[in-house]
């Protein structure tokens, strides 16, 4: 083999190795992009996802929104600004009996276990008129939405109209269907439609039901929650007529028993 020919295999050679060195560089350098490009994906991806995640915490829950709702629904059968004035009875009675419940209380359901029906049986007569406040605060102090989801279930059964609004409020406080306050049962639609179909004007009642499901009423029950908060009313059932609390006669607390209800009613009509 000449000199020449010698050279000329190891220039060829060594131009296949620089050749093969710039092919696995630009290789390199691809795989290095990859990575870095997957990295940043990666690093970007976890920021979007903290982000949204603090957006989400940050996002203001169903019941606030509804809270803050400018255009409120509220129920027929209601007066006053947002509909937050509930007053059922005949126009012909003189006196109006303002009652503040919260649909989760126990006590409000062991009082309208004992006196509710003489309430209904006084207004039914023209005795007086009874104007409901609704209240929330038990989802606060026991966690949950009940008080909330009931209160709107009301709205909806007001909706149809002041009887069927009384007896469902005294389905959902009866013993039967009333739970105990720390379980929330209120929260769940089904449960209230389940207490409304023992209801005749509510069995079955698309339109409730939709109402329920919908939340049609829930910013009402928020103004309605709002109202109660504004009273100055601290705690439930509480009863009062012109501007006057109806005790038991032996403490501060509302009458339990249709005897101290009749005693304490007799004296404020009278007043």
């Amino acid at each position: 083999m000449s000199k020449r020919n010698t050279q000329a295999n190891k220039a060829a050679a060594r131009e296949r190795l620089r050749a093969e060195r710039e092919r696995q560089a630009k290789k390199d350098k691809t795989r290095r992009q990859i990575i870095v490009g997957v990295s940043i994906v990666g690093v970007l991806a976890v920021v979007g996802a903290a982000a949204w995640g603090v957006m989400q915490l940050n996002k203001p829950s169903h019941w606030e929104a509804a809270k803050d709702a400018k255009n409120v629904t509220a129920p027929k059968n209601t007066s006053g600004e947002n509909g937050t004035s509930v007053v059922i009875g005949k126009s012909t009675a003189k006196k109006t009996l303002e009652l503040y419940e919260d649909s989760r209380c126990p006590i409000c359901a062991t009082f309208e276990q004992s006196v509710g029906e003489t309430i209904r049986k006084d207004v039914d007569a023209g005795k007086y008129k009874v104007k409901y406040i609704g209240a929330t605060f038990i989802d606060n102090a026991a966690n949950g939405e009940g008080s909330k989801n009931a209160l709107s279930a009301l709205g909806a059964a007001l909706d149809v109209s002041p009887d069927a609004f009384l007896d469902y409020k005294a389905a959902l406080y009866s013993a039967k269907y009333h739970p105990e306050e720390t379980d929330d049962k209120f929260k769940d639609d089904s449960y209230l439609i389940k207490v409304a179909d023992t209801v005749d004007a509510l069995k079955g009642n698309a339109a409730f039901q939709k109402d329920v499901k919908d939340g049609t009423f829930d910013s009402w029950a928020m103004k309605m929650s709002a109202a109660f908060d504004d009273s100055g009313v601290r705690g439930t059932p509480t009863l009062k007529m012109d501007g006057k609390a109806l005790t038991d006669g032996q403490s501060e607390n509302a009458p339990m028993t249709v005897e101290a209800f009749n005693t304490a009613i007799t004296a404020a009509l009278k007043g």
